[in-house]
């Protein structure tokens, strides 16, 4: 079993200090909002529903915020938000694959293009890179949960294909397709996840030196400073020496 990624350490903990908690919420709020009007506005009845409110509420999102995104789902003059994947390569030759909701792709394909271009980078079409991704489903769990052989065999028996627990808690994969059964399998052994969602994970990593990685972190909060940009992977590999001054 790999250690965890060390793209999601950094953001994490950059996040941690960060703290854009109204961005944050703002596009926790779209998510909830495109995902009652696709589905419908019981939680019950859906799936995606259900997991962006368990993701709002990871991220101790008010629960007046989450009721007033479902609700804006009903309204008439509600936008109408597509779901957009860019993909291209960042300084060092890395593979980034973005995702947005968007009420306006122009605008959106507009900055994601620019951030590309000025990083060095170069957006491609949409394929270019994704076939050194994996799409999956990862489902979180802090530290607390159990041990790390504890939670290894709970994922196993839950029909998971990996885990990778570090000090940042216990992430485990499986199957886009089999998330929603492995989720519910893994509650039954070690209670409600901390998050819920489906990811692009490398194949192979690129590996990166200081200068090219903090032009990519750069790129990657440009990236995720636009509204419309929801998630940002990439395939970034760099030294321990390096991540500890990146997530600095």
């Amino acid at each position: 079993m790999a250690g965890h990624s060390q793209f999601k350490n950094i953001m994490h903990r950059k996040g941690a200090q960060d703290a854009k908690r109204s961005k944050i919420f703002a596009k926790l709020a779209r998510e909830v909002t495109v995902a009652a009007k696709i589905g419908g506005m019981d939680p019950a009845m859906n799936a995606r529903l259900r997991l962006a409110i368990l993701n709002a509420r990871a991220e101790n999102m008010p629960k007046d915020n989450i009721d007033r995104a479902i609700k804006k789902a009903a309204g008439a003059d509600t936008e109408n938000f597509d779901e957009v994947r860019y993909e291209g390569y960042g300084p060092g030759g890395t593979a980034v694959i973005v995702e947005a909701l968007t009420d306006n792709r122009n605008r959106t394909a507009s900055v994601v293009r620019s951030v590309f271009t000025k990083a060095g980078g170069a957006l491609g079409e949409t394929g270019s890179v994704g076939f050194m991704f994996d799409r999956l489903g990862e489902i979180s769990y802090p530290l607390t949960a159990g041990s790390n052989d504890a939670v290894l065999e709970a994922a196993i028996e839950a029909g998971a294909d990996d885990v990778e627990s570090d000090e940042e808690g216990h992430f485990i994969y499986c199957a886009f397709e089999s998330m929603g059964e492995v989720t519910k399998a893994l509650e039954a052994s070690l209670g409600a996840a901390a998050s819920i969602k489906s990811v692009w994970k490398p194949k192979t990593t690129s590996p990166l030196d200081e200068e090219k990685a903090m032009s990519l972190m750069k790129m990657v909060d440009l990236l995720e400073d636009d509204d419309d940009v929801q998630n940002v992977y990439t395939n970034m590999e760099v030294s321990d020496e390096v991540a500890a001054k990146l997530a600095g």
